[in-house]
């Protein structure tokens, strides 16, 4: 997922060099996307820069301290913190002009440019799935993890405008929605 993400901004903001990634550092997975994304960066010639998701004075002033350099991005991947930080995440985006790329459309339909992440209504369908089984009597522990199925791509081309960036038809032709 790291390297798709990368790839997204990439193929949107085609000179950035420098990505912000957010994270929660107080959990496993945060730590483990970002090291996924710090893997894939050398392949696309990106410097990464850790933004910890602890308290929104430290975000915001980590974020400008960030800005004040060109050819900058930011990729917020799923998080709890990233959430409750949702709005002044997309907000500092707006401010800094830093084409960002989000873990949930919820993002995009809030402002955000561009999502990339799993279905909601197909990981609830699988969740549904298993209520099902586990009604039928299967025993919780025997059942298969499972990871997504389907990812979307949405994109926000008034954001894009506003960011001066014109949508690839490579990318445009992907997405999933398009909210204008």
């Amino acid at each position: 997922m790291g390297g798709k993400l990368l790839e997204l901004l990439k193929e949107l903001a085609p000179r950035i060099t420098r990505t912000a990634v957010t994270r929660d550092p107080t959990t496993p997975g945060g730590i483990g996307l970002y090291a996924a994304i710090q893997t894939a960066s050398p392949s696309f010639k990106v410097e990464l820069t850790p933004i910890d998701l602890r308290d929104t004075g430290e975000i915001e002033q980590t974020l400008m301290a960030f800005a004040r350099e060109p050819n900058g991005s930011l990729i917020v991947p799923a998080s709890v913190k990233a959430i409750f930080h949702r709005e002044m995440l997309i907000s500092l985006a707006a401010r800094y002009r830093l084409p960002a790329v989000y873990s949930g459309r919820f993002y995009v339909e809030d402002g955000g440019l561009i999502s990339y992440g799993d279905s909601n209504v197909d990981t609830y369908r699988l969740a549904a799935g298993y209520v099902d089984r586990i009604l039928r009597g299967e025993k919780p522990a025997d059942l298969p993890v499972q990871a997504p199925t389907k990812y979307e791509l949405v994109i926000n081309l008034k954001t894009a405008k506003e960011l001066g960036l014109n949508i690839p038809t490579t990318v445009y032709a992907r997405a999933d929605e398009v909210i204008e």
